[in-house]
């Protein structure tokens, strides 16, 4: 089988400056967040949103709608449980399966989170046009598509 040798220029392709985006917004979201003196993470901040916006959904569901393993979604909502914003509920029917519900505690917190977060997307969108905002995510969702939708890449 012949190999063909390909070069990449890192420093220019688009997986590190989408990750070093990642990073930074990440960043500068739970400085947010700390200076308005809430005690939330950007993680937590995903799920509390997801349960706001469909409350009970079942623990495998939540997963796959945050993109998270099970074993690091259940660590998240057990630390939102010991916070109070959020409880677990079995499901009668099939004692395996687990329905998240969002505490009043927990809708508050989110209401509080939400206008944070929006002042930081505010702020990414400063020096962009809504053309280049439209743009952008168009190019985002293609990438996605193209990922979603193939195997990963062997080495050889």
């Amino acid at each position: 089988m012949k190999t063909e040798k390909v070069d990449i220029d890192f420093d220019n392709s688009i997986g590190p400056w989408l990750g070093k985006t990642a990073k930074i917004v990440g960043y500068h979201l739970q400085e947010e967040f700390t200076r308005a003196g809430l005690d939330i993470t950007k993680e937590q901040m995903v799920i509390l949103k997801k349960l706001y916006e469909r409350d009970g959904l079942a623990q495998n569901e939540l997963a796959e709608l945050t993109f998270r393993d099970k074993s690091s979604l259940t660590r998240l909502i057990s630390t939102l449980e010991r916070k109070g914003y959020v409880r677990r509920v079995r499901c009668p029917e099939d004692k395996r399966v687990n329905f998240i519900l969002l505490t009043e505690e927990g809708k508050t917190m989110w209401q509080n989170a939400k206008p944070v977060a929006q002042q930081l997307i505010q702020r990414m969108r400063t020096d962009l046009s809504e053309k280049e905002v439209d743009q952008f995510i168009e190019t985002l969702r293609k990438i996605q598509g193209s990922l979603k939708h193939s195997e990963p890449a062997r080495i050889t």
